[in-house]
């Protein structure tokens, strides 16, 4: 990302995570209870610790820290389904974070159910000045592995709001999994070719994590989940990255964050080692993104 944000904007761009207080409609019962089984019921840090600051004040907060290696930054508003309110109340909000010196965009992540007509006609409003990314979770394009994890949509909804972003100005990015239960090596490809072909700009990529006080996490405990190991997970990467466009921002490829209720794969914490394994699988292959690409449908 640092290299798409310079060549961007010509200096370097800093995405500062916001807690705005949202909660997801997979938890408060609007679509299901629980959220999805290997998710973190806590909330961010911040919110652990009791009330929220402002969305003003984690920006200056963040500033503060990262303002010696950036001068602009992104509002990254990241802790559960930020679209999940009113367009009003979504407004404030964003106005808030925008508002801020040397705050260019906002990256919002959300849900493909949770981004009506009215949200993304806002959002577009955003996106004639400044920099918006929208982040879709979607996990997988299976809807047999959407079910299990309890996501509470289906891929043919995240596909209608693909389409309805698509052609806005907005940038898209997508999250997805790498060892979900039940998926084989065919069933990851399928994800990556699927998306390579549809109108998205980022993607992110990570391993299953096993997190203690979630569903996933009692699986692993009582053994009835088996974690990816590194070797599968640095080979699958690569894999779907000669898959995905050249011009695609890769955003992610590995998680962070978790240390004090994670569980396992062990190897997945290391984030430098699983990156230089990576660009070594790359090396090894002689290989780049986009190499095995067929263009959009």
């Amino acid at each position: 990302m640092k290299s798409y944000w310079r060549n961007l904007f010509g200096c370097n761009v800093h995405k500062l995570q916001i807690d705005a207080g949202f909660t997801c409609p997979n938890r408060d019962g609007h679509v299901a209870v629980g959220g999805c089984i290997y998710c973190d019921s806590r909330g961010s840090t911040l919110r652990q610790k009791g009330e929220l600051p402002s969305v003003a004040a984690q920006i200056a907060s963040g500033k503060k820290y990262y303002k010696p290696h950036a001068s602009k930054f992104i509002a990254y508003f990241q802790t559960f389904t930020n679209t999940y309110a009113s367009v009003e109340k979504l407004r404030a909000i964003y106005d808030e974070a925008l508002k801020q010196e040397d705050v260019i965009g906002l990256s919002i992540g959300t849900r493909p159910d949770c981004l009506g007509s009215d949200v993304i006609e806002l959002l577009n409003g955003y996106a004639k000045k400044y920099h918006i990314w929208v982040e879709l979770g979607l996990q997988s394009v299976h809807d047999k592995t959407l079910q299990f994890i309890n996501r509470g949509h289906n891929f043919q909804q995240f596909l209608n709001t693909v389409n309805a972003l698509a052609g806005s100005g907005l940038n898209i990015c997508v999250h997805i999994i790498i060892g979900l239960p039940g998926e084989n090596d065919k069933d990851v490809l399928t994800t990556a070719k699927t998306l390579a072909s549809l109108p998205i700009n980022g993607i992110k990529i990570h391993s299953l994590l096993a997190l203690e006080g979630t569903v996933l996490g009692e699986m692993y405990k009582k053994g009835t989940l088996s974690m990816i190991t590194k070797e599968q997970y640095v080979s699958l990467t690569v894999d779907i990255l000669e898959l995905l466009p050249p011009e695609m921002v890769i955003q992610r490829l590995t998680a962070d964050g978790y240390r004090d209720i994670f569980l396992a794969p062990d190897w997945a914490m290391n984030k430098l080692d699983v990156l230089n394994s990576i660009n070594k699988e790359l090396e090894r292959r002689d290989s780049y993104q986009g190499r095995y690409y067929k263009g959009k449908n």
